[in-house]
């Protein structure tokens, strides 16, 4: 191991992938899975080696907080289209998906608020007993609301229509 440290590098430099994997902590086949779905782009050398933007890092880097935050690869992607391709973002571009993934975030927070809710009355109400439980759905009556768990999500009123 060397005392010499990495030499700085310079916004248009372009990283190999396995110098892109190395500052960003992920494997060189998470790379290219991010790549085959858009999320980052490679440019070839003249050898036809993947090459990368400085600014991948920081792209890299969201994506793994965004991911750690429970967004799928779908709703990340949905979030990069606003940040450029082939240049670094700017932070007027950073400021606008910011804002975007707050919505985001904020409407995951809910959600989870209101299903800690509704877990603390299940276990702290004692009923032990589907007669009695709110969130219990004789005949299936929530189905007339739509797919999913409609009594957690909160889309029903709590007489249980």
């Amino acid at each position: 191991m060397s005392d010499t440290p990495a030499p700085r590098l310079r916004p248009g430099d372009l990283l190999p992938i396995g110098e892109l994997a190395a500052r960003t902590g992920l494997s060189v086949s998470a790379i290219r899975f991010y790549e085959a779905r858009g999320l980052v782009t490679a440019m070839r050398s003249s050898g036809r080696q993947r090459r990368f933007l400085r600014a991948d890092i920081r792209r890299l880097s969201f994506i793994l907080i965004a991911q750690q935050m429970g967004l799928s690869i779908e709703d990340i992607g949905g979030l990069l289209k606003s940040l450029p391709q082939g240049r670094t973002p700017t932070l007027k571009d950073w400021d606008t998906i910011s804002r975007s993934f707050r919505k985001t975030l904020d409407a995951r927070i809910e959600t989870l608020t209101r299903l800690r809710a509704k877990l603390d009355e299940c276990i702290g109400c004692g009923c032990l007993s589907l007669k009695k439980c709110g969130l219990y759905n004789p005949e299936d009556r929530a189905a007339r609301h739509g797919a999913g768990p409609r009594y957690i999500v909160g889309d029903l009123s709590e007489s249980r229509s």
